[in-house]
């Protein structure tokens, strides 16, 4: 018997969010109940710009207007967390490449936990970006101002960089 999620888990490095995470985060807002946008530590991501307390700000700036989502920093393995709250892991795929890489882990997260996952296409002005991108962008002080939502775009030119 199938039964309904009403929970969605979005997990990322968030290093830091773009305007895609943020397009995938409300349309997953407007699907579930509740939405737990976690950024994870990936042991096979190195040279991470923001440290994790730096990235849940940045997060929590980004959905302020999102009623339904908690955003956290956890350690632990995706499927896991989901299991514990009984959620669907929600990725966002801008390519093949993207593809390939969610459908592995996929099936991991299959067989850790059992936990599904659904993926949602970026939209087309988005599929371009990536936080790698915007990182790049920050290094070599270039435009990034359509690239991170408006008050993510502030924090960073305002207050981090003063840090």
């Amino acid at each position: 018997m199938s039964r309904i999620i009403r929970t969605a888990v979005i997990p990322g490095s968030f290093d830091p969010i773009t305007m895609g995470h943020l397009d995938i985060i409300e349309r997953a807002a407007s699907m579930f109940d509740r939405v737990y946008v976690t950024a994870f530590s990936n042991a096979d991501k190195k040279g991470s710009m923001f440290t994790s307390e730096e990235k849940l700000h940045m997060l929590r700036l980004a959905t302020a207007h999102l009623d339904n989502v908690t955003c956290s920093v956890e350690g632990g393995l995706t499927a896991v967390f989901a299991k514990e709250h009984d959620a669907v892991i929600v990725k966002g795929i801008r390519n093949g490449t993207d593809l390939d890489y969610e459908m592995t882990m996929y099936g991991i997260n299959r067989a850790v936990e059992d936990v599904d996952t659904l993926f949602i296409p970026a939209k087309q002005e988005y599929m371009h970006i990536s936080s790698t991108f915007v990182r790049e962008m920050i290094r070599y002080e270039h435009d990034f101002t359509a690239l991170v939502p408006a008050s993510v775009h502030r924090y960073l030119c305002e207050e981090w960089r003063r840090a």
